[in-house]
């Protein structure tokens, strides 16, 4: 096939061969996805193979959070400059190097440097899924593809557990990163011969908003996801915070006076662009945090094994996405701000029933509670991003892909500091006192004890995740009010007043 040689823009019919397209993004987002999810399952093998320390481990997780985080906006700006799909390519070139290479690691620090080789590789293909999309769907059709997207997103959250049971049930560690290889591959040749490119107008790089960017973002990240262990009071943690605040705000002085901005600081005073991003923040701290305790419970309250554990998840899944289609079928006929708020409404209830799980109700109360969420994780997702992205005008498709990614990741890491703070903080004030200090931090510390302790360690837990379970309610209604409160009651009613606000 041959590939449209000139930049092209949707058009009312779209790209000929649009639905393939989507098939090679939701490809290239599904490598990044599975890869995220499984290498937690990994940490034990790469503990006793690579000798790597708890420290190491840390590392290794957050290498890449750190690059993929920091680069987001740099590299989403850079692709409307030079190109989507050459954005894409590279990303997915980068992204399969660093994942063989990781294969060959033999100490911790090697595998640390190809975790933030991927982290690169991954903020440049991110961006440019999303941006690709809607420039090759019309907008009748944007809102489809987007249920898709999304849908490919929560499978690979979910079959990334699954598939790292699978592997490291039967290889070794390495084997989490070199299925990543082929994907990749397959991908790159899927963009090759089908996608064509696209890109904003020629302007000039904005190196010093890169550099402002990339240093803010990459301090906030930094500081958020030291939280946990570190505590929100330590220096670490507040002078990670300051040190993003002032590069962050020095970053949105110098995009004011830019006569090329990386980010069109304008796009910021459309309610349907800041509401929608506030509220993704708060859609994906409701979600962000929430394997990180029902992984947990599957497999030290319920037993379950690992592969046991991504399996006993696939009905969430499913729930996601069969209520993402009807979200985007809904879409039509609904107002974004409506779905957004009714979907967050009910991921508020699915926490409120996790909160009644315990350490005797089984599986099938947690199920029911998870089912519920994909309801609402479906129908207020699609409305969520499309509203966003249909806020941005074609010439910073990339960056405005961008800021989608950074608001989900900013929301992400958010839940998983906060309730897993929450977590641990209420699990060790709900054992008894005659667990020692030491076995205390968590429940596997807790049950290597011996059996004597289990049943005390399963109690705990379960209390102390009905206490996240509540903050993750609060979080979801808040992001309820806030659609309520901020996003435009018609989109459409908006449309003229962004274009004049933009080309301010």
């Amino acid at each position: 096939m041959r590939v449209t040689s000139t930049p092209f823009e949707s058009t009312a019919t779209g790209h000929p061969r649009r639905w393939w397209i989507l098939l090679i993004l939701c490809l290239s987002l599904m490598v990044l996805v599975v890869d995220n999810t499984v290498l937690n399952l990994a940490i034990p093998s790469l503990m006793r193979d690579l000798s790597a320390t708890p420290a190491d481990v840390q590392w290794i997780i957050d290498a890449y959070i750190l690059a993929f985080a920091g680069l987001l906006l740099t590299a989403g700006s850079l692709s409307d400059r030079f190109g989507r799909r050459k954005m894409l390519i590279l990303g997915l070139v980068l992204f399969g190097a660093a994942s063989m290479l990781a294969t060959l690691a033999e100490t911790p620090w090697q595998l640390i440097l190809c975790r933030g080789l991927m982290g690169v590789g991954g903020s440049l293909l991110m961006p440019s899924t999303l941006s690709l999309l809607f420039t090759v769907f019309p907008p009748e059709e944007q809102r489809k593809a987007m249920a898709g997207w999304s849908m490919v997103a929560m499978l690979g959250v979910v079959a990334g557990p699954t598939v790292g049971g699978v592997l490291l049930n039967h290889f070794w560690w390495g084997s989490i990163f070199l299925i990543n290889v082929p994907i990749a591959v397959l991908a790159i040749i899927g963009a090759l011969a089908l996608i064509p490119e696209s890109k904003g107008p020629a302007r000039d790089v904005d190196p010093a908003g890169a550099v402002l960017s990339i240093i803010g973002m990459a301090a906030i990240v930094w500081a958020i996801i030291s939280i946990p262990a570190d505590g929100f009071g330590s220096a670490k943690v507040l002078g990670g915070l300051a040190v993003g605040v002032v590069a962050l705000t020095g970053f949105a002085l110098w995009e004011k006076r830019s006569e090329h901005p990386m980010v069109p600081l304008a796009l910021f005073r459309d309610r349907r662009f800041s509401g929608t991003s506030f509220s993704i923040v708060l859609l994906s701290f409701t979600a962000g945090g929430l394997l990180l305790a029902l992984t947990q419970y599957l497999q030290f309250v319920l037993g379950y094994s690992p592969l046991k554990a991504g399996l006993a998840l696939i009905p969430y899944a499913v729930s996601a996405v069969v209520f993402n289609g009807l979200g985007a079928t809904l879409g039509k006929k609904m107002a974004d701000r409506t779905l957004i708020a009714i979907g967050l409404v009910i991921i508020a209830g699915s926490f409120g029933i996790l909160t009644q799980v315990s350490d005797s109700t089984g599986y099938g109360l947690l199920i029911i509670g998870l089912l519920v969420m994909g309801v609402g994780g479906g129908l207020a997702g699609p409305a969520a991003y499309t509203l966003l992205m249909q806020a941005v005008p074609p010439e910073h498709r990339g960056v405005g892909s961008a800021m989608n990614d950074t608001v989900q990741q900013t929301g992400a890491a958010l839940s998983v500091a906060v309730l897993g703070s929450v977590l641990a903080a209420a699990y060790s004030s709900s054992l008894p006192d005659s667990v020692p200090e030491a076995a205390r931090k968590s429940i596997a510390d807790t049950l290597a004890l011996g059996p004597d302790f289990v049943a005390a360690a399963r109690h705990a837990f379960t209390d102390a995740m009905s206490i996240s379970m509540l903050v993750g309610c609060i979080g979801a209604v808040a992001g309820a009010v806030v659609a309520l409160a901020v996003l435009p009651r018609k989109a459409a009613e908006d449309a003229e007043l962004v274009d004049q606000t933009v080309n301010q």
